[in-house]
């Protein structure tokens, strides 16, 4: 159930990240200030280039006007 309540929790986010143009930095801030609310644990946001997001990581966010985006993974 937990990780069907995060999974919910992170697609809104997504949905409100996604058509933010805010820097990178202070998305990501706001997004991990988000996640550990929910009490996860173990997990990492990178900011990558558009479309490089690492295998096992899943783009919850885009920043900088759509040219970078936020990845998360999970452990």
């Amino acid at each position: 159930m937990k990780k069907f309540l995060l999974a919910v929790g992170l697609l809104s986010i997504a949905g409100t990240a996604l058509a933010a143009g805010k820097p990178c930095e202070e998305l990501k801030s706001e997004i991990a200030a988000k996640i550990d609310a929910k009490g996860a644990k173990h997990y990492s946001l990178e900011v990558v280039d558009k479309g490089a997001a690492a295998e096992g990581y899943k783009v919850i966010g885009s920043c900088e006007a759509g040219t970078k985006e936020i990845a998360y993974k999970r452990g």
